[in-house]
């Protein structure tokens, strides 16, 4: 049910989901306090809440050592949403060092599963090799392992990660001001996340977009 409620809220659905004793089973069951914290983190990830994000990955961090190992779906998802977490904390943060550190442990996993499995894998650690370059000013490195992962993810059929992909490349572009390809780049994740039926997210994102070019035309940002 908490999958549930992250689906509702990414295709822009009001719909509530209860369920029942929730807080009980948090305070007193590590792993389910482990997967509440990650759904919450990964939710607010998407829709780019930077504190909410950073709270709850680091509370996500503090209990996976006391958790029931996870299906393998899950420990990808893990690796690959922490580890974006990590670099998008790392280049906002005092403490760069031990986010950089806890994003890196994230793109080794999947650099090593993506050696043996390219196909699910490849593109997801090539989008954590991109942040990762972007987390360290190495702009040429950046661009260029965007756009291995957006090929990858194209390549491999994975639709929402093709339009994560994209996204991230836009907000990378927006840091250099490069406006043309940033504008390019959030539209094309916007007809990703369409396609993947992620009406919420897609509505969201348009916002920014509309807002980033007022911003634009009113000289606030570069």
């Amino acid at each position: 049910k908490q999958v549930q409620r992250d689906v509702l809220r990414l295709i822009g659905s009001d719909e509530e989901v209860t369920i029942p004793e929730e807080e009980k089973l948090i305070a007193s069951n590590n792993s389910v306090l482990k997967t509440f914290c990650f759904r919450k983190a990964y939710i607010s990830f998407m829709f780019r809440s930077y504190d909410d994000a950073k709270e709850y990955v680091l509370k996500f961090f503090d209990c996976r050592e006391n958790a029931w190992a996870n299906l393998m779906v899950t420990h990808v998802n893990h690796a690959l949403y922490t580890g974006l977490i990590s670099f998008w904390v790392a280049r906002k943060s005092r403490d760069a060092q031990c986010w950089f550190a806890r994003g890196n442990e994230s793109k080794l996993t999947l650099k090593r599963w993506a050696e043996s499995s390219p196909w699910t894998f490849e593109n997801k650690w090539y989008l954590l090799e991109a942040e990762e370059s972007f987390s360290h000013n190495d702009y040429e490195a950046a661009k260029l392992f965007y756009k291995q992962a957006i090929s990858s993810a194209k390549l491999h059929k994975f639709v929402h990660e093709e339009a994560l992909a994209y996204e991230l490349a836009a907000y990378f572009y927006l840091e250099l001001g490069e406006r043309e390809q940033t504008v390019e780049h959030f539209m094309l994740a916007h007809e990703k996340y369409l396609e993947w039926g992620a009406l919420g997210k897609c509505d969201s994102l348009l916002k920014f977009v509309e807002f980033m070019k007022k911003l634009w035309h009113e000289g606030a940002m570069s």
